[in-house]
């Protein structure tokens, strides 16, 4: 398994038979090489989206369009883009699990908003959201942009990941010091990958904070843009 940042919160995972790009924002994000886009893109089967925001959908429609490959994500979005923009689409919900290419994703709860900027102001995009992504022996948490939620006590429980992909660059979404928090209380990860981060003065710049308050143990992985965490 590789996990690959291309950015913010964007991902290329590639476990069992599927290249999973995770909230692919490319197209204007600081932190992507635009002259990588197609090492980026190689070899991709599906979209996967965590919500509606630009910095998280950005690039999806042209990423779907140019690989024919589907949108995967709440519902509502996904089902208004397949009838609005004619890309292929898989819409699921909280709860559901598909399978993509021998990985089974379980979308679980997130604590942020989600909708899609439109002529006439914001459009509903369905509920925010987090994956559980499992294969290779391995269940990993990406938990999309939110906040510490009690919901991650049950979701740990049962899911059990031992990977950890956090939004944790604050103002938006929980800050590293929250992060740590939520790790220590309900987690037992052995790796923890930062993002949301780094994109914007705004955000947080790095991943001190998060590396010294999880426990002795949890391997805390700062990312760099298309360099592959091998698990």
């Amino acid at each position: 398994m590789n996990i690959i940042w291309l950015g913010h919160s964007g991902f290329r995972i590639e476990i069992e038979q599927a290249v999973l790009l995770v909230d692919p924002w490319l197209d204007g994000n600081p932190m992507f090489p635009e002259t990588r886009r197609a090492e980026a893109l190689r070899g991709a089967t599906h979209v996967l989206l965590t919500h509606g925001h630009g910095d998280h959908t950005g690039s999806a429609l042209s990423i779907a369009r140019e690989c024919d490959i589907p949108l995967v994500g709440s519902y509502d979005m996904v089902s208004f883009w397949q009838e609005d923009a004619e890309v292929k689409g898989i819409g699921f919900n909280k709860g559901g699990t598909v399978d993509l290419g021998g990985a089974r994703v379980t979308m679980v709860n997130a604590a942020h908003s989600s909708s899609i900027q439109g002529q006439q102001g914001p459009i509903y995009a369905g509920g925010e959201a987090g994956f559980m992504i499992a294969g290779e022996g391995h269940t990993i948490y990406l938990s999309g942009d939110t906040d510490i939620m009690a919901d991650m006590a049950w979701m740990a429980e049962y899911h059990q990941p031992d990977i950890g992909i956090l939004s944790a660059g604050g103002h938006f979404t929980m800050d590293m010091r929250r992060a740590a928090f939520a790790v220590r209380k309900y987690f037992n990860f052995r790796m923890v990958i930062p993002c949301h981060y780094r994109t914007f003065p705004l955000l947080a710049q790095d991943a001190s904070e998060l590396r010294a308050g999880v426990p002795a143990g949890v391997q805390v992985i700062e990312p760099e843009v298309l360099v592959p965490i091998q698990v």
